[in-house]
């Protein structure tokens, strides 16, 4: 598969240009020159045939803020790494000084170039783009991101410059693993020691990370897309309409993950927003890790100090406690392997299926040794048990008096599935049906 990569000054409608070839509202998109810090990656299908798509950063140069310098490494990424660069300029400002130092870059990168003309949203603004042929760029082509006037004859020409398809193999189904957490506890420190690059942003300043950045994994026998999300704050703290939006972004990633790593800050403990975005998972289904970031910042450690603080962990998380719990320093690289490993296996776990002939034989007895008890004389008596067809785990037990069957002895049928089956990092379902 292509990769095409977006390049450009800041504020000439690189995302929008994304949004536009991706078929959705992905890549956020505001007035305010800088939005995109990261590379943000998609998947464009034209003409039957289907390429990646980066949206880059807007480049800068000679400039001393922290994010700009950052953005200039985000967009060399993308240019090394992609088969065509489209170069977008904005019609309306002609060529500007940011305009011709990339330009030089790219003739300097012998990577095949398009150059784009965006914000041609009226006939009469053709006339203006011939300037942008001083670029020695070749032909300008005159698109409007916006409307989406252009796109069609620019992605003809892309599909011309990239490489052909390999032979089609067969795909396979790779779990998504979401890092969630609040700002500034490592997120993108942990995705970027995991890949063994600078994937992602990484500064002192909390709330660097914006969008969701997806990337694919493949090492060490370990195969997942891992997506980077914003840090989730309180809502009432969410005071930018583009951080509203990073926050929206980070709760679609927990929504179309399989598994979440919820990070927290060591020195700082379980807040009332960790559990925030703990129940969050819990509520769509989805598996969890919980990861202890910054365990070098704690002094003065002893042997029972892990244990203790695992244990005020899990006690806060009840009654779902079932979670491993990872102490780790990223930036230290201790123990990041081993959240790979518990992410594997918390999948594993929530793909599991049960035979029901196993099912019936495993808890048929439990239930018989612990019966649900009787309420105004009446008697429950489970008779048979399956797991449905979900994405997370669910079970049906079937009874002659499901309304008679209280919620702690859902809990006790859970720890007994949980103790003979391994459902560890997995929330479970118990539908109580009539026979």
């Amino acid at each position: 598969m292509g990769i095409v990569a977006i390049v450009g000054r800041p504020n000439v409608g690189k995302s929008t240009l994304f949004n536009r070839l991706v078929g959705m509202r992905k890549a956020i998109v505001d007035e305010i020159a800088g939005v995109t810090r990261d590379r943000h990656y998609g998947y464009c299908e034209w003409s039957g045939r289907e390429f990646s798509v980066i949206d880059t950063g807007g480049f800068s140069v000679n400039s001393e803020d922290v994010f700009e310098e950052e953005i200039r490494k985000q967009v060399f990424f993308a240019i090394d790494e992609a088969d065509v660069i489209l170069f977008l300029t904005e019609v309306g400002t002609g060529i500007t000084d940011y305009d011709m130092a990339i330009a030089e870059i790219l003739r300097k990168s012998k990577k095949r170039v398009i150059l784009v003309t965006n914000k041609v949203d009226t006939g009469d603004k053709l006339f203006d783009i011939h300037v942008f042929h001083s670029l020695g760029l070749g032909n300008p082509w005159a698109i409007s991101s916006a409307t989406g006037s252009g796109t069609g004859d620019l992605l003809d020409k892309v599909l011309e410059l990239l490489p052909p398809d390999e032979p089609e193999k067969e795909k396979k189904v790779i779990p998504y693993i979401a890092i969630v957490g609040r700002p500034n506890v490592g997120k993108s420190s942990l995705a970027n020691a995991l890949l063994g690059e600078e994937r992602n942003i990484v500064t002192p300043v909390a709330g660097t990370t914006r969008d969701s950045i997806m990337s694919h994994y493949n090492k060490f026998g370990h195969e997942f897309m891992l997506v980077d999300t914003a840090g989730l704050r309180k809502r009432n703290k969410v005071k930018e309409d583009l951080e509203f939006y990073s926050v929206l972004r980070s709760v679609r990633a927990i929504e179309q993950s399989d598994v979440c790593l919820l990070m927290v800050d060591a020195a700082e403990g379980i807040q009332a927003q960790d559990m925030a975005i703990f129940n969050m998972i819990i509520k769509n289904r989805k598996g969890c890790v919980i990861v202890i970031n910054k365990w070098d910042t704690i002094p003065e450690k002893v042997s029972n100090t892990m244990k203790e603080f695992r244990s005020e962990v899990l006690n806060k998380l009840a009654p779902f406690n079932d979670i491993p719990v990872i102490f780790t320093s990223v930036t230290n690289k201790q123990r990041i392997m081993e959240v790979l490993e518990a992410a594997r296996q918390v999948y594993g776990n929530r793909s599991k299926k049960i035979a029901t002939s196993k099912l019936n034989e495993v808890m048929i007895p439990e239930i018989e040794n612990y019966p649900p008890p009787s309420i105004k004389g009446k008697y429950v008596r489970i008779k048979y048990i399956t797991q449905l067809p979900t994405p997370a785990p669910s079970f049906a037990f079937f009874c002659n008096l499901p309304q008679y069957v209280r919620e702690d002895y859902k809990r006790f049928l859970e720890n007994k599935l949980r103790s003979h089956f391994c459902f560890t990092g997995v929330p479970l379902q118990i539908f109580l049906r009539q026979k």
